[in-house]
């Protein structure tokens, strides 16, 4: 019997075990599909991957070492100097007595340096953030780290990783948000929870590792104060085309059919 261990993904050790997808042409690791409805896609990006390289539109590139290079085309700067301006004049008054140590503040003095601190009032723990030259899908799975928690776990067997699971509000996923929005007959409130990837790799198939840990993501969202969880799989999609798993896992794994849409059922579990 495999000792199994869930771990929540909230740094790069943990990040470099989620398992590659089935399909070589995904890969969990650079995956954006969810988290942007317009241009987000779940291809394999092995560019994503490699420390020291930054990006912010989609794409990464060599993080500068110094400044911008001269133009040797461009006019001189202009100086912000005037030779012909006449130099300014101190504001003097004649009357005022010659002083030599600046005018007493007792309230100014008073408020230099650092507050005292206060024995009684609680300290705030530092919250958990995600470097910045982290990898760009880790900075996505812990956007709501302060708050929320971590959006991906991992199940262990015996310390290897053999499942992933991506989850979180549904405020973190845009393309969930529009999807849902087509379903007129799905409750407004509260707004559920949602899985939008889970998966298993190949040779952990067939022993019940994703049901397990659906079932514990649900726990842990239950624990949040969600009151339902929601996953939106492909009906036609084949096991290894899609990370969402088909509608038949999810009534498996206690969810039951709230839209029954021929390519996009959306399956639904009260916690």
């Amino acid at each position: 019997m495999a000792r199994l261990e869930i771990v929540d993904v909230t740094d790069e050790a943990r990040f470099a075990l989620v398992p590659p997808c089935a399909d070589p042409s995904f890969d969990h690791r650079t995956c954006d599909y969810w988290e942007d409805s317009d241009r987000g896609s779940r291809a394999s990006r092995p560019n994503w991957l490699p420390a020291g390289l930054t990006g912010s539109d989609g794409g990464w590139a060599e993080r500068p070492t110094g400044g911008s290079a001269a133009n040797p085309f461009a006019p001189p700067p202009r100086s912000e100097s005037n030779p012909f301006l006449p130099a300014p004049k101190a504001a003097t008054n004649p009357f005022a007595p010659v002083s030599k140590e600046p005018a007493h503040n007792s309230f100014l003095e008073q408020r230099q340096g650092s507050p005292a601190d206060n024995p009684f009032a609680p300290s705030r723990p530092a919250r958990p953030t995600i470097a910045a030259e982290a990898p760009r899908k880790l900075q996505m799975l812990g956007r709501g780290l302060g708050i929320f928690g971590s959006y991906a776990s991992l199940l262990l067997a015996d310390g290897e990783a053999v499942g992933y699971c991506q989850f979180g509000p549904l405020s973190a996923y845009p393309r969930a948000l529009r999807l849902r929005q087509l379903y007129t007959e799905l409750p407004d409130a509260p707004l559920p929870a949602v899985i939008t990837c889970i998966a298993t790799t190949p040779d952990a198939r067939r022993k019940g590792y994703a049901l397990r840990l659906v079932e514990e993501v649900c726990a842990d969202l239950e624990g949040r104060g969600f009151a339902a969880v929601e996953a939106y799989p492909e009906a036609q999609a084949r096991e290894d085309g899609t990370p969402a798993a088909r509608p038949e896992f999810w009534v498996h794994a206690g969810f039951r059919l709230a839209v029954d849409d021929e390519r996009y059922p959306v399956l639904r579990r009260e916690l």
